[in-house]
C-alpha cells in the first residue's frame, strides 16, 4: 500500500482521543427524568435498609426460646399486624399476632411462621413445623446502615438506581451534563428521506443513524447538511464551531476533489491532531480540536459502515471516559480460520453465536463499507491486528459490541 508513512496505528489514534476527554460540568435533575445519565454525587442512606425489623412471609409472629420446640403448640391470636401500621406489641409469649409481609414485627416476638407451617382453630393457631429464632424476619439495618453510601459517583443510572435513590428520599439528582453535539453530513448527492431520489442522488442515512447511536447515550443532537461549495462549507462550520461541544462530520475528509473539509478546519483554526488511520474500514478519519471553542472535531470518512465502526471506535471510548465511566473489553472466539496480512488493524462484522458456554464470532460476508444493509446483520466488529500467520479456529480476538449481548 502506497503513503502508509502519513498513517497511525489505530491503538496511537486512540490514545489521542482519549488525551481529549473533557468535563461539561452537572445538572440536576427531576429523579424520574435522571435515567440514563450518569450520576455526578454520592448517595447515601438516609436511614437503615431495612429501617426496621420486617416480616419476610404472611403469617404469625410469635415468641419463642432458643432450642425449644414448639411444633404442635397453640399460640391465641391477639391480633393482626399489616404492613403500613405502627408497631404492635404481643402481651402473652402464649399468643402470637397474624402478621403481613413488609410489616414491622411486633414487640416481643422473635420469629415469623409463615400460614402453610400452620393451622388455625377458631382463635388459635397451630404450627406444624419446627420454628428457628429470626426465621423470616429482615432486620432492621441488615441490608446498609444509615450514612452508608448506597449508590457512588459516575455510575450510568437505570432502573434499580431509581429505586433506591426513591427509597433514600431524593426526588432530585445531580448528573454529568452530556455534550452538546452537531451532526454534519456533507455532499450534493444526499437527498432527505422522504424525497425520491433522482438516478444520480441517495437518500442520507448517515446522519439517522449517529443521530440515533446518540439517543441511546441520551445526547439529543442536532443535525445538519451541507452541499459541495466551500464558502458554504467554512461558513457552517464556523457558525458550529461556536454553538457545540463536538462535531461528528460524515463525508468530506478523504482525497476526492470536493473534499473541502481538511482546508477548512486549517482556515477556521481546528488543530488536526491526526488524519488517517491504518485501519479498515474508516481509515480517512479525520481528528482535531478548535482552542478558542474547545470544540472537538470527529470527522469520519461517509462510507456508513466507515462512520458506524469509527463511531464506535473512537466517539464512544472518548464519551465514556469524559464521563467518568470505563469501557469494558470484550473477547470472542473465531469460528474458522482468518487471515490478516495486510498493513491495517482490520474491524470485520459478525455474528456471534453460543456453543458449548464459549462466544464464536462468524464474519458476515459483504461487499465494502459501503453495504449499509449488512449493519442490521452484525452483533459487533472483531479485530484483527495485522499479523504474518493466519488467526486460527477458536482463537481469541478483541470484539466491539454494535447490540446490546443476548444469549
Amino acid at each position: 500500500m502506497k503513503n502508509l508513512e502519513t498513517l497511525i496505528p489505530f491503538d496511537t489514534a486512540l490514545e489521542k482521543v482519549l488525551l481529549e476527554i473533557t468535563t461539561f460540568g452537572t445538572e440536576k435533575r427531576a429523579l424520574n427524568d435522571s435515567s440514563g445519565y450518569v450520576l455526578a454525587q454520592e448517595v447515601q442512606a438516609d436511614r437503615d435498609f431495612p429501617p426496621f425489623d420486617r416480616s419476610t412471609r404472611d403469617g404469625i409472629a410469635i415468641f419463642c426460646q432458643e432450642n425449644e420446640s414448639v411444633q404442635g403448640k397453640r399460640y391465641a391470636i391477639e391480633g393482626i399486624a399489616p404492613a403500613g401500621t405502627e408497631q404492635m406489641e404481643l402481651n402473652n409469649s402464649s399468643g402470637c399476632i397474624e402478621i403481613m409481609t413488609g410489616a414491622i414485627l411486633p414487640k416481643g416476638c422473635n420469629a415469623v411462621v409463615m400460614y402453610e407451617h400452620i393451622k388455625q382453630e377458631g382463635s388459635t393457631f397451630q404450627i406444624l413445623e419446627e420454628v428457628k429464632v429470626g426465621q423470616n424476619i429482615h432486620e432492621q439495618g441488615s441490608d446498609v446502615r444509615e450514612g452508608i453510601s448506597v449508590l457512588e459517583p459516575n455510575i450510568r443510572i437505570g432502573a434499580a438506581e431509581i429505586g433506591v435513590m426513591a427509597t433514600v428520599g431524593l426526588s432530585e439528582v445531580s448528573v454529568k451534563t452530556l455534550p452538546k453535539v452537531a451532526v454534519i453530513t456533507t455532499g450534493n448527492e444526499l437527498v432527505e428521506v422522504h424525497e425520491t431520489p433522482l438516478p444520480h442522488q441517495i437518500r442520507t442515512s448517515n446522519s439517522h443513524t449517529i443521530i440515533n447511536l446518540l439517543s441511546q447515550e441520551g445526547i439529543s443532537a442536532e443535525a445538519f447538511h451541507i452541499l459541495y461549495e466551500p464558502l458554504a462549507i467554512k461558513e457552517n462550520i464556523q457558525k458550529h464551531l461556536q454553538d457545540f461541544d463536538v462535531l461528528i462530520l460524515s463525508g468530506g475528509v478523504s482525497k476526492g476533489k470536493y473534499d473541502f473539509l481538511p482546508q477548512v478546519f486549517a482556515e477556521l483554526d481546528v488543530e488536526k491532531l491526526f488524519h488517517k488511520v491504518l485501519q479498515r474500514p474508516g481509515k480517512p478519519f479525520w481528528f482535531g480540536k478548535q482552542s478558542s471553542s474547545k470544540t472537538l472535531v470527529f470527522a469520519f470518512p461517509g462510507n456508513p459502515v466507515s462512520t458506524y465502526v469509527n463511531y464506535h471506535l473512537y466517539f464512544k471510548p472518548w464519551l465514556a471516559a469524559s464521563l467518568g465511566q470505563k469501557t469494558n473489553a470484550f473477547s470472542v472466539a473465531l469460528e474458522k480460520a482468518l487471515e490478516n496480512n495486510t498493513p491495517l488493524d482490520l474491524f470485520i462484522g459478525v455474528k456471534l453465536n453460543y456453543q458449548d458456554g464459549q462466544i464464536k464470532a462468524l464474519p458476515i460476508t459483504t461487499t465494502g463499507s459501503g453495504d449499509l444493509a449488512m449493519l442490521t446483520k452484525v452483533d459487533g466488529f472483531m479485530r484483527l491486528r495485522p499479523q504474518s500467520e493466519p488467526y486460527g479456529k477458536d482463537e481469541l480476538v478483541p470484539f466491539l459490541p454494535a447490540k446490546p449481548l443476548s444469549t
